[in-house]
């Protein structure tokens, strides 16, 4: 490796450093057990969504390139390139929106980190311990590096946040089970930063394989590659985070590069991580919540509706005002529930019941409406909502902090309910259960390959 040195500030220099050493950083208990729970809810997320119209696509993709037998692909028999693995994992993991989430900065890590983890994992036989420790480090640099762009305005630049952060966790995740060193990092980062996309256009694609891609395999595929050329030798730009031209001129001249490290080690952001109880878009989770208590409260049906009016946040509003695919469409899936009393996985997929005149003459008597005074940083999936029924009561209810977000988590068991209902389809109900056991004993695994036979279908 060429020894020309170029200057390297403070920050990047702790950044780096962190990168590379977080293998030896010993996790609190707590953090360790959040971090199973997502690893349960992304496994979950990718055997689902292999089976999905983006997933079969990446299948065909991943098939007709080929490449070394490096990493498996859940939900598959294909043992291919860690390159490839990544791409059809990651695409897995967000080729319908049950995946997890990180609120604040409007990432979904686990379908990018992971993926980029479990292949370098397989890649080089590396324990459940040290892919864990990885995963946790790949979640913290995934926000920070959105934090730092400042999340909302940089949305309505036109970029799109996963697409950005989550290539960044990737990078991490993959540099630190490298076993990259603080100058290796460096580099690594600033050809992550050349790779650097992702378009809120994706948000047009109606079969959701554009942003499967852009939201979960591109990110974890790129941050892979960026790490795994510098593994083997590419050299580069040292500090892609300061200096002149740098990343946050070009994509954010009054972000705050300090967010880069406030806090590392000591503040992990998994622990403000978001679970979906419900297999649609983050926003939509405080609506369903409240309505789905309403229901169980007061036995609600649709027909005794006269008009429903969700008050939620503003900003959290814009993503999935009256959209075009079911599953982030908060007004199709509030009329869904009135009309079935819940949703599922296969409710909230149904691009049929979106032209379904019932469905259509309940959502004329739905309003969501964006309100500021909701609207906070934590984005802790918040909702308002009154219910004006046909004989003339009001019925009136909120949440300020929905089931799974990070004030109000999931448990174990509600986790392994929600992973079985999207498992059992595929791998059948004792695998299933093999596979979840396995995986809550992430930490003891002593080779991340002993999970393929448990992962792998026809």
């Amino acid at each position: 490796m060429s020894q020309n040195t170029q200057h390297v500030s403070p920050l990047m220099q702790q950044l780096s450093m962190y990168i590379a050493t977080a293998l030896h950083v010993k996790l609190p208990d707590t953090v360790i057990e959040r971090a199973k729970i997502h690893i349960v809810d992304t496994f979950a997320a990718m055997i689902s969504g292999s089976r999905l119209l983006p997933g079969r696509h990446a299948i065909r993709h991943v098939k007709t390139v080929g490449g070394l037998e490096q990493a498996g692909v859940v939900g598959t028999r294909i043992v291919t390139s860690a390159l490839n693995a990544a791409l059809a994992n990651g695409m897995f993991g967000h080729a319908d929106e049950t995946d997890d989430t990180h609120p604040p900065s409007l990432t979904h890590p686990g379908t990018s980190v992971i993926p980029a983890a479990l292949a370098i994992g397989e890649m080089r036989t590396l324990t459940g311990l040290q892919v864990l420790r990885a995963i946790v480090l790949g979640y913290d640099i995934c926000a920070r590096l959105l934090l730092a762009l400042k999340p909302m305005p940089f949305l309505r630049s036109g970029h799109h946040a996963g697409a950005f952060g989550q290539l960044f966790g990737a990078v991490a995740t993959a540099s630190t089970l490298l076993d990259l060193d603080a100058r290796q990092v460096r580099f690594a980062l600033s050809y992550a930063a050349q790779q650097a996309g992702g378009l809120y256009t994706m948000f047009r694609d109606p079969e959701h394989i554009e942003k499967a891609y852009a939201m979960g395999g591109m990110p974890a595929h790129n941050g892979t590659q960026a790490a795994l050329m510098v593994a083997n030798g590419f050299t580069g730009v040292e500090d892609v985070f300061s200096g002149e031209r740098d990343f946050f001129f070009t994509f954010s001249p009054d972000g705050d590069r300090a967010a880069l490290v406030r806090g590392l080690g000591t503040d992990f952001e998994l622990l403000r991580g978001g679970i979906k109880r419900w297999p649609v878009g983050g926003p939509i989770q405080g609506p369903l919540h409240v309505l789905r208590d309403l229901i169980r409260e007061h036995g609600l049906t649709a027909d005794r509706v006269e008009k429903l009016t969700a008050r939620m946040p503003d900003k959290e509003l814009e993503i999935v005002n009256n959209r075009d695919m079911p599953d982030i469409s908060v007004q199709h899936l509030l009329a869904v529930m009135l009309l079935d009393g819940t949703v599922t996985f296969a409710s909230a997929h149904d691009f049929a019941r979106m032209w379904d005149p019932q469905v259509l003459a309940l959502r004329e008597r739905i309003e969501a409406v964006g309100d500021e005074t909701l609207t906070d940083d934590q984005r802790r999936w918040r909702c308002v909502m009154e219910v004006r029924l046909k004989d003339g009561t009001t019925l009136r209810h909120q949440t300020m902090s929905a089931k799974g977000s990070f004030e109000n988590p999931l448990t174990r068991d509600e986790e392994e309910e929600k992973a079985l209902d999207l498992v059992v389809p595929i791998l059948g109900k004792a695998r299933s259960k093999d596979l979840l056991t396995e995986l809550w004993n992430f930490e003891a695994i002593p080779d991340v390959r002993s999970l393929r036979p448990l992962y792998q279908a026809s």
